[in-house]
C-alpha cells in the first residue's frame, strides 16, 4: 500500500522534514508514506477571495491525486478515528488493492471540490492543527497503524 499526503504549503521548516522523515523511515517498502508538497496560492489585499483561494488549491491538490486512489480529506468537522480504528480503515483500504491519497488543504481549509470527491473525511482533532504539526501527526499515525496491523510493540493498549 502507498500513501501520499498531499498537501498545501511547501518549505517546511527542517524540525518538520526530520520530525516526518524519522516515520518515514520506518515504515517498510510495501506500506510506505510519501508527502507531496503543493504551492500556497499567494494571498494579498486585492486578490481573490478565500473561496475562491480555496477552490484553485482543492484544483491543485485533486489533479496530484493519482486515478482510482481512495480520497481521504482531512478536515476539523471530519471524524475521528483511535488509532485503532484508523489501522482498520487503512487495513479496509488495502484489502481492497487501493493506495490512498490524504489532503490536507491550505490556511483556509479545504474547497467543497476536495470534501466532495472525498471517499472519507477524517479529523486528527478537535484542534485546529498548522500544518507543520499534520505532517508529522500522520506520518506517526501511519507508522501506529502500520505497526498495530503487523503486531509490534510500538502501540500498547
Amino acid at each position: 500500500m502507498k500513501i501520499n499526503l498531499v498537501a498545501i504549503g511547501s518549505k517546511m521548516p527542517g524540525w518538520v522534514e526530520t520530525g516526518t522523515g524519522e516515520y518515514l523511515k520506518r515504515l517498510p517498502k510495501n506500506f510506505s508514506l510519501s508527502v507531496t508538497e503543493l504551492p500556497l496560492v499567494k494571498r494579498s489585499k486585492s486578490g481573490p477571495d478565500v473561496s475562491k483561494l480555496c477552490e484553485i488549491e482543492g484544483q491543485s491538490l485533486l489533479k496530484a491525486v493519482p486515478a482510482g486512489n481512495h480520497i481521504i480529506a482531512l478536515d476539523v468537522k471530519g471524524k475521528q478515528h483511535s488509532t485503532m480504528t484508523m489501522a482498520e480503515r487503512l487495513k479496509d483500504v488495502m484489502e481492497d488493492g487501493k493506495d490512498i491519497s490524504m489532503l490536507v488543504g491550505g490556511p483556509d481549509g479545504l474547497s467543497r471540490e476536495c470534501l466532495d470527491a472525498a471517499n472519507e473525511i477524517w479529523s486528527l482533532s478537535e484542534l485546529t492543527l498548522p500544518h507543520t504539526i499534520v505532517r508529522i501527526v500522520v506520518a506517526e499515525q501511519v507508522y501506529r497503524a502500520w505497526s498495530v496491523l503487523n503486531g509490534h510493540p510500538y502501540h500498547r493498549e
